[in-house]
């Protein structure tokens, strides 16, 4: 078996939990990886599926039915988005797929039972992408920013919104530097509190959120920059971490070769030797002792990509954090979403409502 056909069997054993967790058919996911014998096949495959979905959303757009058409905009952009997540080696692919997500999940953005707006938060001289959803029905609601991981972007974390905004907090979804949109021209930083009080400074200025009640969840590499910026960013109330690493570089090596070359691409490394050295800085060695907010971390026993050491070691320096270990749990526990995301949900709503 060669190179690219490993990829596809390793993409088919670990991933679908997550795709499903996300917002893809386990039909559609078994009918499209059936399909695929080499990884330079991927993309092209996820597109095609997504461009089927995305007929089924205008059919709907046309005819008036809008709740359909969304269910049908979020299928495709999981689609278009799956395609791109590691697909690194080819960067015109990846970016087309990536435009398509972003495109077709805007496009039914008003018209999920609760609606979304896409908004643009000053950041270094340009914006940070994001999406904001209110609660209907709650004036001035308390905020959890959602932060993606190393190949997760904003529109992946739709129904982790969509939990939230069922206990009366609002969400803003970020795109944050070496991310989705932001990752062909900003690369990944270890210092995240920059980009959490960017988006805090823009809660400020919204009349309809109450930016004095701000919480973070993040997931996977998220799980890091959650808990970092709640040590250095004084407006944050609490904090989840999902799946987060202590100390990236100290375990690079275990990473399967796809999510490797993920981390060099999305640090703008020119090699994995580059790559290395700049996560040296992504540690929570004298960080987690900072956080003076109530954390609660997330973490799956049987994770493959992060030690469930990592975990027990950041719950045991924050001087307010809860462990919630997983002992049957894969990376960010997707195959037992109902075991923690409900409940992370309530969690935050209790200490921010």
């Amino acid at each position: 078996m060669d190179v690219a056909d490993e990829r596809v069997a390793s993409a088919i054993a670990n991933w679908a939990p997550r795709f499903v967790a996300n917002g893809v058919d386990m039909n559609d996911f078994h009918r499209v990886t059936a399909s695929i014998r080499r990884w330079d096949e991927w993309c092209g495959r996820w597109s095609e599926l997504g461009r089927e979905h995305e007929a089924l959303m205008r059919q709907a757009l046309a005819e008036g039915h809008y709740r359909s058409a969304a269910l049908h905009g979020l299928h495709a952009a999981m689609a278009y988005h799956f395609g791109k997540f590691l697909f690194v080696d080819h960067p015109d692919e990846l970016r087309t797929a990536h435009e398509s997500a972003v495109r077709v999940y805007g496009e039914v953005l008003p018209y999920f039972p609760v609606p979304g707006e896409r908004v643009a938060i000053p950041y270094e001289g340009g914006f940070m992408p994001a999406i904001l959803r209110k609660p209907p029905h709650r004036p001035h609601p308390p905020v959890v920013i959602l932060i993606p991981g190393l190949d997760s972007v904003k529109e992946e974390l739709h129904t982790y919104a969509d939990d939230l905004l069922e206990r009366g907090l609002a969400t803003l979804a970020v795109d944050g530097p070496g991310q989705g949109e932001m990752e062909f021209d900003h690369p990944m930083r270890h210092d995240y509190e920059v980009a959490v009080a960017a988006a805090i400074d823009f809660l400020e200025g919204r009349p309809d959120v109450d930016a004095r009640r701000v919480g973070l969840l993040g997931v996977s590499l998220g799980g890091y920059y959650a808990p970092r910026a709640a040590a250095f960013e004084p407006r944050v109330r609490a904090a989840v971490a999902v799946a987060g690493a202590y100390d990236f570089a100290a375990h690079f090596d275990r990473l399967p070769a796809l999510t490797q070359a993920a981390f060099v691409a999305r640090l703008h490394a020119a090699s994995r030797e580059e790559a290395l050295g700049r996560l040296a800085r992504f540690t929570l060695a004298g960080v987690a002792e900072r956080i003076q907010v109530p954390l609660l971390v997330i973490m799956g026993r049987r994770d493959r990509l992060v030690p469930p050491e990592d975990a027990e070691r950041l719950a045991a320096e924050a001087p307010r954090a809860e462990l919630w270990m997983i002992e049957e749990g894969n990376h960010v526990v997707n195959n037992l979403v109902y075991r923690y995301r409900p409940q992370q949900a309530d969690w935050l709503m209790d200490r921010l409502a």
